[in-house]
């Protein structure tokens, strides 16, 4: 017989509901996760794995192409497999879909393949009949993509999911929105010969990022022959027999230009339907549900993580939320989240990192609290292991307080960015100061020491730019 009492209810089993689901059952819970469709939930199906993926494919294609470089002879003609790159995308997808299923199998969660909704007192109604009680009841149902009303999701307009699965390369295809999701969706496409045309409605590209590094993305991007608008919007598009005609509105000017395909990347919104919100007192703004600093809603024993709760819409922070949340129930120690420690990152070509404070905004709390900041600066092409590599352009780029030096922001343009960018995570966690970074002993022949020299430039002692 089921057991359909349990001690937490997690719904939804991405990477945060999966991650609680673990980490209640480590603290002797007894647990349930329902999810409606795959383990792993939108992140590792369809999301940051599968993407990963591809733009990996992207990157093993541009080492070939430019083997020569490199001394390699015969590779210069290396070209895409399509289907097999879809193909082990998907593959390493199943994978990890696989290993959450043993990971709740090992850890003694029981699963329910169903969709369940708040049905009063600790109870959840599940779409196929069923009633489960739990004494806490964890929202991780994440979120979705935008919906444009200009540009219905179709054969030849793409939501993520046909983007991640195509049956063949678009000859000119249109990004419609220059966050992460787009950048990346563009720099895949551009690498396996598409010929692309990334817009945003706002000034630049990466708009969530430091300027300095949007710009250089920027010209990264159309280095690359990826063709950039900022400042432009889609206001009206109509099928034609051999793609999407589009009406742009760049720089308040409107123009019809024709696409194989269109890819919508312009936002997300949180999953709130469908969850007996309606009868409770859980508090929902622009579609995500508010919760205090340990993911508690204004209901009494439910809790949301993760996109549905908000931005930053990372799967870290999600997992991260399921930790302190579960922890919170379980009556451990647990403290909130300082979103300037989250990092983000970017998994274009040229990858971007960062965590905190921009310049800007640095600049504007110096001036609120009367303070300084001290900025430093180091590129990659004074860093030998960069330039061994191959990989000579990017920017390491450090913000911190003047007085107390404390790191306020780090960001990163550059190949390899997002894993660099745990460097100055750890710091940031440690509460370390430029003193602390100038002491750190960073290893010689790495990428790492750029993260050094950009703390040392903060001060005016860089060694090697």
């Amino acid at each position: 017989m089921t057991k359909t009492s349990f001690d937490l209810a997690v719904v939804g089993g991405g990477p945060g509901g999966y991650v609680a689901a673990i980490r209640a059952a480590q603290l002797g819970m007894s647990v349930a996760l329902l999810e409606r469709a795959e383990l792993g939930g939108i992140c590792l199906n369809w999301g940051c794995i599968p993407t990963k993926a591809l733009l990996h494919s992207a990157t093993v294609l541009r080492a070939c192409r430019e083997a020569a470089h490199y001394g390699v002879a015969g590779a210069g003609e290396a070209r895409p497999d399509l289907g097999a790159m879809v193909a082990r995308s998907r593959k390493v997808a199943g994978r990890l879909g696989q290993g959450v299923a043993h990971l709740m199998k090992k850890n003694g969660v029981t699963v329910f393949a169903a969709s369940a909704r708040l049905a009063g007192s600790g109870k959840l109604a599940l779409d196929n009949g069923a009633t489960l009680s739990a004494r806490h009841i964890i929202l991780a149902t994440g979120a979705r993509a935008r919906e444009l009303p200009a540009l219905p999701v179709g054969e030849r307009i793409w939501a993520y999911r046909q983007a991640l699965a195509p049956a063949e390369i678009p000859a000119s295809l249109l990004v419609v929105g220059a966050g992460a999701i787009g950048a990346e969706f563009a720099s895949f496409y551009r690498a396996v010969g598409a010929d692309v045309t990334l817009i945003d409605m706002t000034a630049d590209i990466l708009p969530q990022e430091d300027a300095e590094i949007s710009q250089l993305a920027r010209k990264a991007f159309e280095k690359q022959g990826i063709r950039v608008l900022t400042r432009c919007a889609v206001t009206a598009s109509s099928p034609t027999a051999t793609g999407v005609k589009v009406t742009l509105q760049h720089d308040g000017k409107p123009s019809n230009q024709e696409f194989d395909r269109v890819i919508v990347a312009a936002g997300i919104v949180g999953n709130v339907e469908n969850l007996g919100l309606e009868q409770t007192r859980v508090k929902v703004e622009k579609t995500h549900i508010v919760t205090d600093g340990l993911c508690r809603t204004g209901e009494a024993g439910v809790y949301a993580i993760g996109d549905v709760a908000g931005a930053p819409w990372l799967a870290h922070k999600a997992s991260h939320e399921a930790v302190l949340c579960v922890d919170a129930i379980a009556g451990l120690p647990a403290h909130p989240i300082d979103p300037l420690r989250i990092p983000a990152c970017t998994y274009s070509y040229p990858q971007v990192a960062s965590i905190g404070m921009t310049e800007a905004r640095a600049r504007e709390h110096a001036k609120q609290t009367g303070g300084e900041i001290r900025v430093g600066r180091f590129t990659f092409a004074g860093n030998g292991k960069a330039i061994a590599m191959g990989e000579d352009q990017g920017l390491v780029k450090t913000v911190f307080d003047a007085t107390s030096g404390e790191l306020l922001g780090a960001h990163i343009i550059h190949p390899e960015a997002s894993e660099l960018i745990t460097g100055y995570g750890v710091a940031a966690s440690l509460e370390a100061t430029e003193e602390d970074l100038m002491h750190t002993v960073f290893a010689h022949p790495t990428l790492s020491e750029t993260l050094h020299e950009s703390v040392l430039s903060a001060f005016g002692r860089a060694l090697h730019a």
